[in-house]
């Protein structure tokens, strides 16, 4: 994996994790809202998996986000990585 997208999905899964957590939700509450497997949750919040766009829109809701509010700020978050 190159560097770059290694940095993307690792800043997504901080966003991922940061809103999950002011939300004072675990991972298996999250993976139930959004109809995902808590593993899958817990690899999305590590970097380690690319979510497809049907997951990102499943996993925004389950936020109560709209997928543009979930990956507002992905950009810095990428430069604050790299």
């Amino acid at each position: 994996m190159n560097q770059s997208r290694r940095a993307i999905l690792l800043a997504l899964g901080n966003l991922v994790k940061k809103r999950r957590t002011e939300l004072g939700i675990s991972q298996e509450e999250l993976g139930f809202r959004a109809n995902l497997d808590r593993t899958y949750i817990s690899r999305i919040e590590r970097g380690m998996r690319n979510p497809s766009l049907t997951a990102l829109v499943s996993l925004a809701r389950g936020l109560s986000l709209t997928v543009s509010t979930l990956l507002n700020g992905l950009e810095v978050e990428v430069d604050e990585i790299e």
